[in-house]
């Protein structure tokens, strides 16, 4: 245990978005009390949305510290997508009110922090601090989206929330890229049109 070690408190750290066609990589970093039970915790892909919310505000009410942070696509071009995601997850772990004596990191990657840390492969499932942190980020980013489908409502972010889903894919190819889709990524660059919201 972790905290046997002397390394308490832990953060959990987990990003949404990665696989993303458009908007921003978001990361969560969550401290939960050390005595706190699951809570019904788990990874946010395994939950509804109605779920999440629940969820979310649980972790929110009883989490001693929780950051968040995001990489915009313009950032993700410049410096490919698994470097964004560990950067939104290194500033999440930095905007922490609580510093953490070790994190748990979802995924197999090491981020560039001094703190102690252990990354865990499917972290959101076997990590009740990386759930939290999951769904907590997969809230905002989905907050995040479904504001932008108000700006450009011709590609229904609220509905697939940037995901290469087939229908943001035809939307895709109908008006083109708009400023907020990841001109680096595949489904995006094939795509060379200007962004014209008419069609």
């Amino acid at each position: 245990m972790l905290k046997d070690q002397g390394l308490w408190p832990v953060a959990g750290v987990d990003e949404v978005g990665r696989g993303c066609l458009a908007g921003p990589v978001v990361a969560a970093a969550v401290i939960l009390p050390y005595d706190i039970s699951s809570k019904g915790i788990t990874d946010s892909k395994k939950l509804t949305s109605i779920q999440r919310e629940k969820m979310a505000y649980i972790i929110k009410s009883v989490a001693l510290a929780i950051s968040i942070a995001q990489v915009e696509p313009k950032r993700i071009d410049e410096i490919n997508i698994l470097q964004a995601s560990l950067e939104a997850m290194k500033h999440a772990v930095e905007g922490l009110s609580i510093k953490p004596k070790a994190i748990l990191v979802d995924g197999n990657q090491q981020l560039s922090v001094s703190i102690p840390q252990k990354a865990i492969t499917k972290g959101d499932s076997r990590s009740c601090s990386i759930a939290a942190a999951s769904i907590v980020a997969k809230i905002y980013r989905d907050n995040i989206m479904i504001n932008y489908a108000r700006k450009y409502p011709c590609y229904l972010f609220d509905k697939h929330k940037g995901y290469g889903t087939r229908k943001h894919r035809q939307l895709l190819e109908k008006f083109g890229p708009c400023p907020i889709h990841r001109k680096s990524f595949k489904g995006v660059v094939q795509n060379e049109k200007a962004f014209n919201p008419k069609g």
